[in-house]
């Protein structure tokens, strides 16, 4: 008895040191590309990331200094952060109704509108610019904030949409019920009770609409004309010619573009694990 013991406390200690060691080398293989980021933004040259060896002697903050005070950058910032909050609102406000009601009522043609849904995410972004582009035109939109958040709630409210449903699912329909008994219209069960309960389901849709919006940079640079309107990956992409590419001018703004969304994923985390887990629960 005493052996099996030992060989059992001898395995789950292997065990345990295999599993540290490869989650080790996993966060090790995450970080790794960031770190070489924020490496290469210190050089001071666009051709130190031919020579990294030689950033060592020469680290500077040029680069960050040179995109905040001699480009439109703060501007592109505003634009990003008009861009991506008002997606955020829209978007969650559009997936959390359309997901709720699938979720709780069951109306004609339920469930082909989910099916409409999930079927849009299957066209990548080099079929839909064509039409979208002649749709923005035909309504004035091109060139204007209206028109890529717009497009942006497109893309990210079908996704959205089949995460909450998920989430709603696993709220008990007796809360419904009981609103309905105390006197409350569907609406106000769902703003004064369900929406409460739904709040880690909220922050994951929340999260992926403001990245949706934060990071794109094919539908914005070909929709927004106007360099002060543009977004932050747009902008970052005004570093790179045809003929030339500033690298070190591009990795120091891709470090202060990962800046804000960074804080606020570490601001959202827990609420992001747990909608992401009781939304898999149930579909």
């Amino acid at each position: 008895m005493t052996t099996k013991v030992v060989s059992r406390d001898h395995t789950r200690r292997r065990t345990a040191v295999l599993s540290h060691l490869a989650l080790s080398i996993a966060s090790l293989v995450a970080l790794f590309p960031i770190a070489w980021l924020v490496f290469l933004s210190l050089g001071p040259d666009k051709d130190d990331y031919l020579h990294p060896g030689r950033i060592w002697s020469k680290m500077s903050f040029s680069n960050y200094a040179f995109v905040t005070e001699h480009t439109k950058f703060f501007t592109w910032l505003g634009n990003t952060a008009l861009i991506a909050l008002a997606t955020c609102v829209i978007g969650v406000m559009f997936a959390a109704t359309t997901g709720y009601a699938v979720s709780r009522m069951r109306f004609p043609g339920y469930r082909k509108l989910m099916w409409v849904l999930l079927v849009t995410q299957m066209f990548p972004i080099a079929v839909l610019i064509v039409p979208m582009y002649q749709i923005l035109g035909d309504l004035g939109l091109i060139d204007t904030y209206g028109g890529l958040i717009l497009v942006y709630c497109s893309t990210a409210v079908p996704y959205c949409a089949w995460m909450l449903k998920g989430y709603f699912d696993s709220i008990p329909i007796e809360i419904d019920e009981a609103g309905r008994v105390d006197g409350l219209t569907p609406f106000g069960t769902f703003f004064r009770l369900i929406l409460p309960l739904a709040r880690p389901g909220l922050a994951v849709a929340a999260f992926y609409t403001c990245l949706t919006a934060w990071g794109e940079v094919a539908f914005a640079s070909t929709f927004m004309l106007d360099d002060g309107k543009y977004t932050l990956a747009v902008g970052l992409s005004s570093f790179v010619s045809q003929h030339d590419a500033q690298w070190n001018y591009m990795a120091a703004t891709a470090v202060l573009i990962a800046i804000p969304v960074s804080a606020v994923f570490y601001l959202v985390q827990k609420h992001l694990v747990t909608g992401m887990t009781a939304g898999a629960t149930k579909g």
